[in-house]
C-alpha cells in the first residue's frame, strides 16, 4: 500500500545527496531502494489488506487486493464491505482509472485527485496507486541515526525534486538497519507543515520477508483520526503481465 503505506525531506538542491554508510557501501539512496524494495517486491507484488478508518464518533474497515508491476502498473480491488465490492483502481504509467460496477462507470482520475483521500481514509490516492516513487523523486541524505521500538535505525530525509509530479514536499523516515524496515515515517507539505505521521509494528515473516504487517497512520491536525492497514497476505516478485493491468480485466479481476 501504499505504501503501505509512504515519502520524505531534505535541500531544495536538484544535486542528488548520497553519503555513503562506512563498512557497508550503501548511500542514502540505497537505503530508501532496499527498504522499498523489501516491502513491495523487486519487480511486481500481490497483497491482501484490511483497512481501518477511526473516527471520534464510529469507524469502518474496508478489504482489498493490490497488484504492482514495477512503478508503472498497479491494480486494486476492493472485495468488502459487500457495497463497495468489485471497485477497481487502475494504474498504467501517469494515468489513472477508477471502476464502479454500481453505476457501471470508468472514470478516469485527474492528478488533482492524487492528494484526496482514498475510499475516505487518511490514506491519498497517490499512497494507494504508487504515483510517486520514494527512489526516483526525491533527494536523499542521512540525518543520523535513532533507535525506534529497540531497533536502531537510519533517519533518512528526502526532499522532492523540483521537477517532481508528488503530493509531499518532504519526508523523514526510519528504517531498521538490519532489516531494513520502514517503522516510522513523517510527511511534511511543500511548506514544511507536518501532514501525518505513520508507524510500523507487528513485524512478522512473511512470504520468507520480514516486514511490518500493521501501519498506523495519524493526520497531524487530526490525531483523534488514523487509519489502521493489516496485512492479510503478501507475496513478491509475483509473475504477473503488462496485459493484466487493462481497463478490461478491472471489470472482471477477482
Amino acid at each position: 500500500m501504499k505504501r503501505i503505506l509512504k515519502t520524505i525531506l531534505s535541500s531544495t538542491g536538484i544535486v542528488l545527496c548520497i553519503p555513503v554508510l562506512q563498512g557497508q557501501g550503501l548511500t542514502a539512496t540505497g537505503i530508501i531502494k532496499k527498504a522499498d524494495d523489501k516491502f513491495n517486491g523487486e519487480k511486481s507484488g500481490y497483497s491482501v489488506m484490511s483497512m481501518t478508518i477511526i473516527r471520534p464518533a464510529w469507524k469502518r474497515s474496508v478489504e482489498f487486493k493490490s497488484w504492482t508491476l514495477g512503478r508503472d502498473y498497479a491494480l486494486t480491488l476492493i472485495t468488502a464491505p459487500a457495497r463497495e465490492a468489485g471497485q477497481t483502481f487502475l494504474k498504467i504509467g501517469t494515468e489513472m482509472w477508477t471502476w464502479n460496477p454500481a453505476i457501471n462507470r470508468l472514470i478516469k482520475l485527474p492528478p488533482s485527485m492524487m492528494s484526496q483521500g482514498w475510499m475516505g481514509s487518511d490514506y491519498t490516492n497517490d499512497d494507494i496507486l504508487r504515483e510517486s516513487s520514494v527512489v526516483n523523486d526525491y533527494t536523499h541524505e542521512i540525518a543520523g541515526e535513532e533507535s525506534i521500538g529497540g531497533r536502531l535505525c537510519y533517519k533518512i530525509k528526502m526532499t522532492a525534486k523540483e521537477e517532481a509530479a508528488i503530493v509531499w514536499g518532504y519526508q523523514i523516515r526510519w528504517i531498521d538497519k538490519n532489516e531494513f524496515l520502514v517503522l516510522r515515517a513523517e510527511l511534511y507539505d511543500e511548506d514544511g507543515a507536518l501532514v501525518r505521521t505513520e508507524t510500523g509494528s507487528e513485524i512478522k515473516t512473511m512470504d520468507g520477508r520480514t516486514i511490518p504487517s500493521k501501519i498506523e497512520l495519524v493526520p497531524a491536525e487530526e490525531p483523534e483520526n488514523r487509519t489502521v492497514v493489516e496485512i492479510i497476505e503478501i507475496r513478491f516478485n509475483v509473475p504477473v503481465e503488462e496485459s493484466f493491468f487493462s481497463q478490461q480485466n478491472m471489470k472482471r479481476v477477482r
